[in-house]
C-alpha cells in the first residue's frame, strides 16, 4: 500500500466497483478460538528430516517456555493456529533481521548474485527507477547465464511502472507475471480489482527466502535528512525484513508456486525448486500465508489470537492502522489485564486519508491503557510484533481492511528468545524515534480533526 495519494483514492473507487465489494467479512476468531483445543500435548513440528514424535516436539516446546516467563502463546496461540492451517512449524531455521533498504537489498542482490539454479520473486511494487533498474540487471544477468528467473509483479502496485520495462525482461528470457491485470481484456477469471498481492518475496535455489514489507523502489533507499545541493531531503522510509535459511524456506516456495500456477494456469520451467534443507539456525518458524475468502484469512486469525494470549508484552509496529473491531477489543482488553501494549504507529505517511482514518481510534486506546506513539523521523512502513518476548512475526500484511480482506500476504512467524531479543531493541530504537501520544493532550485537541478521523473511518469501514 505504497501507491501514490491519487491512484489510491482511484483504486478505492475502482474497488467499490468491483464485483466482489462488500462479499467477505473477517472472520469471528472467538468462534475459532473456543472451537480450537484449549490445551494440546504437543505442536507438529517438522526438521529438516521430517516430522518430529510428539515427544520430541513435546521436548523443543518446553525448553521454549523454561527460557521465558508463563505465557499462553506457547501452547493455547499455537493451537488455534494449528486448528486452521496445514502450514507446519518448522525447525532448524537461521532467521537474519534485515532493517530498512540499506540492509534488505544488498542481502537481496548477494542472493541474486550467489543463485545457481532459480530465482523465484514477488512484489507489489517493481519501479522502473535507479533501484528498480539495478535489480532488473541483476536478473537479467543472471537468466542470460542459464538461471532460470520467475517475477509477479501486481498490477495496481506497479501501475505507473512502463510495460516496457517488464517487457525488456521477458525479451530476455525472465518468466514474468503481472498479477490480476488491471486491464479487463487481460483478466484471468473474474476481473476483481480488489484482489491484490501484497506479498514481498525472494526466494533463490530454494534456500533462502528473503520477505517483509520492503518493494522495489528507490524510497527505501534514501536515509535520514540525506541532501543533495539545493533540494529538500528525501523522506527515509522505515522497513522490515527477513532473511530465512532452513526448511521454512520450501514453505515460501510452496506460496510462490501455488501464485504462479493460479495465475499463469501452467507449471514453470522444470528446475530444483524443493532442494534438500539442512537445519541452519535455532529458530522455530511457521509461514502464515492468506488470499481473500472467509475461511483464508490466516494473518488476521494469527494476529487477534497472539494478543489475546499474550500475558506480559505487545510491541506492535503497523504502517496502515485501520483495524477491525476485534484487534481493537483484543488489545483494549490486554492492556486491562495488565499487559504492557505498545504500538508504534506513523505520523508521516504516503496516504493522508490513511493517517485520519487511524487516528480515530486512539482515544478508546489510549483510555484502555494502551500506549501509543507515532514515528515521526521516517515514513514508517514496517508490520512487525513480539509478543512476550518469545513470539515474533514479521511480513507484509497491513492492519487495514484491504490488507486483512482483499490481498494476498505472507507473515513469518518466528518462536525464538534470541530473535525475540533482537526485534526487541528494534522496537526500543523504533520508540526513541517516536512521540508518545497522551490521553490528556490527546481529548484537548480541535473539534475539526475529530470530525475529520471519524467521517474518514466511516468510509474506511465501507471497504
Amino acid at each position: 500500500m505504497t501507491i501514490n495519494q491519487p491512484l489510491f483514492l482511484l483504486f478505492l473507487f475502482v474497488t467499490i466497483l468491483s464485483p466482489s465489494y462488500g462479499c467477505t467479512n473477517l472472520p469471528n476468531v472467538t468462534e475459532i478460538i473456543d472451537e480450537a483445543p484449549t490445551k494440546q500435548q504437543s505442536p507438529q513440528i517438522l526438521s529438516s528430516k521430517g516430522q518430529l514424535s510428539r515427544q520430541q516436539s513435546k521436548a523443543i516446546m518446553e525448553q521454549l517456555k523454561q527460557s521465558v516467563k508463563a505465557t499462553d502463546i506457547l501452547e493455547r496461540h499455537i493451537a488455534v493456529i494449528e486448528s486452521i492451517t496445514e502450514n507446519p512449524l518448522t525447525k532448524g531455521n537461521k532467521i537474519t533481521l534485515l532493517t530498512n533498504g540499506e540492509a534488505t537489498y544488498p542481502a537481496m542482490l548477494t542472493a541474486i548474485e550467489q543463485a545457481t539454479d532459480h530465482i523465484n520473486m514477488e512484489s507489489f511494487i517493481f519501479e522502473d527507477d535507479d533501484i528498480g533498474r539495478k535489480f532488473a540487471e541483476a536478473l537479467l544477468q543472471k537468466q542470460a547465464a542459464g538461471i532460470q528467473v520467475n517475477l509477479i509483479y501486481d498490477s495496481v502496485g506497479s501501475i505507473t511502472t512502463p510495460a516496457a520495462f517488464f517487457e525488456r525482461m521477458r525479451a530476455g528470457g525472465i518468466k514474468v507475471i503481472e498479477f490480476n491485470p488491471v486491464n479487463l481484456l487481460e483478466a484471468r477469471g473474474e476481473w476483481d480489482l480488489t484482489h491484490r498481492d501484497h506479498r514481498k518475496i525472494l526466494i533463490v535455489d530454494g534456500r533462502i527466502a528473503i520477505i517483509g514489507g520492503i518493494n522495489i523502489s528507490k524510497v527505501y533507499s534514501s536515509r535520514p535528512f540525506q541532501r543533495q545541493p539545493n533540494e529538500n531531503p528525501p523522506i527515509h522510509w522505515r522497513d522490515t525484513d527477513i532473511q530465512i535459511e532452513g526448511p521454512a524456506v520450501a514453505e515460501v516456495q510452496k506460496l510462490f508456486l501455488e501464485t504462479w500456477l493460479q495465475q499463469k494456469g501452467r507449471q514453470p520451467a522444470e528446475h530444483n525448486y524443493f532442494p534438500a534443507l539442512k537445519a541452519e539456525g535455532q529458530a522455530l518458524v511457521r509461514i502464515v500465508g492468506s488470499t481473500p475468502g472467509q475461511d483464508n484469512r490466516i494473518p488476521f486469525i494469527m494476529y487477534v489470537s497472539a494478543i489475546t494470549f499474550a500475558e506480559h508484552s505487545i510491541h506492535l509496529t503497523n504502517s496502515y492502522f485501520l483495524p477491525d473491531d476485534q484487534i481493537i477489543q483484543a488489545l483494549m482488553e490486554a492492556a486491562g489485564r495488565g499487559v504492557d501494549v505498545k504500538l508504534i504507529l506513523p505520523a508521516i505517511s504516503d496516504s493522508r486519508v490513511a493517517l485520519h482514518a487511524q487516528r480515530f481510534h486512539y482515544a478508546e486506546l489510549l483510555q484502555a491503557g494502551v500506549k501509543i506513539y507515532e514515528h515521526n523521523t521516517s515514513l514508517l512502513h514496517a508490520k512487525t510484533a513480539v509478543i512476550d518476548q518469545i513470539w515474533s512475526t514479521v511480513g507484509s500484511t497491513n492492519m487495514e481492511f484491504l490488507s486483512l480482506l482483499n490481498n494476498d500476504e505472507v507473515n513469518a512467524v518466528i518462536l525464538s528468545k534470541e530473535f525475540a531479543l533482537e526485534m526487541e531493541k528494534m522496537f526500543a530504537g523504533d520508540l526513541a524515534d517516536s512521540k508518545q501520544i497522551h490521553w490528556v493532550d490527546w481529548q484537548q485537541r480541535p473539534f475539526l480533526p475529530k470530525v475529520r478521523e471519524w467521517f474518514i473511518n466511516l468510509f474506511f469501514q465501507w471497504l
